[in-house]
């Protein structure tokens, strides 16, 4: 099944050049193209004008830190999937940048193969697989192919990650989703040291507003003390 013929862009910004063209060279090994960026500005540039599919974005840039383009591009809407590399792999620095609206993390030393499984991960989910294009749970309207969603006719105006979590609801219509199973599947936090939970409660809230607030049938339900369930409500 690979990717379709054109090749999925990767855009690295982190001023260690040494590094970064180990990973355009490893990335271009891969059927990806990548390129580079040593700042934060450059890197700012070439996203808008190369609509680049993954970002991967060191923490510590010179003038302006990686936190202030991701939350600069998260605030302006730009729909970019964001790996973020870091030497200061804490668990503050962490939830602070999934707060902020990165996909995915890295400390650093990192091997290349760790890296380029968790590149393969992001882009796969960019273009999915063959799922059937339209999944449907009563008058909610799911398309994975287009990453569109509707409710009674309505288009919903959804972020990255909450297409990613309602999907992955859809997909697991009628099953309880633990919260173990979204860190894993949709944070790629395999680590329970760490605590996303609440990061995963909030945008569940978040989803939960968009899609059932407006509608008077609710389709996505907490089931306590287990997780969350989307389905069809009992007659």
């Amino acid at each position: 099944m690979g990717m379709s013929s054109a090749r999925a862009k990767i855009l690295i910004i982190d001023d260690d050049r040494k590094l970064s063209e180990a990973v355009a060279a490893g990335g271009d090994g891969a059927g990806y193209e990548v390129l580079t960026a040593g700042s934060a500005e450059e890197g700012f540039f070439l996203i808008h004008n190369q609509h680049p599919d993954l970002l991967i974005l060191d923490l510590t840039l010179p003038q302006r830190t990686g936190l202030d383009l991701l939350q600069q591009l998260r605030s302006e809407g730009t729909d970019v999937r964001v790996l973020i590399l870091t030497s200061h792999n804490t668990i503050d620095d962490r939830v602070t940048g999934l707060r902020l609206g990165a996909d995915d993390y890295l400390g650093k030393p990192f091997s290349f193969p760790e890296l380029l499984a968790r590149i393969d991960v992001q882009l796969r989910r960019t273009v999915p697989a063959q799922t059937a294009a339209m999944l449907q749970v009563a008058d909610l309207c799911v398309d994975a192919k287009k990453r569109m969603a509707m409710r009674d006719g309505q288009r919903l105006e959804l972020t990255v990650r909450e297409f990613d979590l309602l999907l992955y609801l859809v997909e697991n219509r009628g099953r309880t989703v633990s919260r173990e199973m979204l860190a894993r599947d949709i944070w790629h936090e395999t680590s329970r040291f760490t605590p996303i939970d609440n990061v995963i409660d909030v945008q569940v809230a978040r989803l939960r507003r968009k899609i059932d607030d407006p509608f008077g049938v609710k389709l996505l339900q907490t089931v306590r003390g287990l997780g969350f369930t989307l389905r069809e409500p009992e007659v």
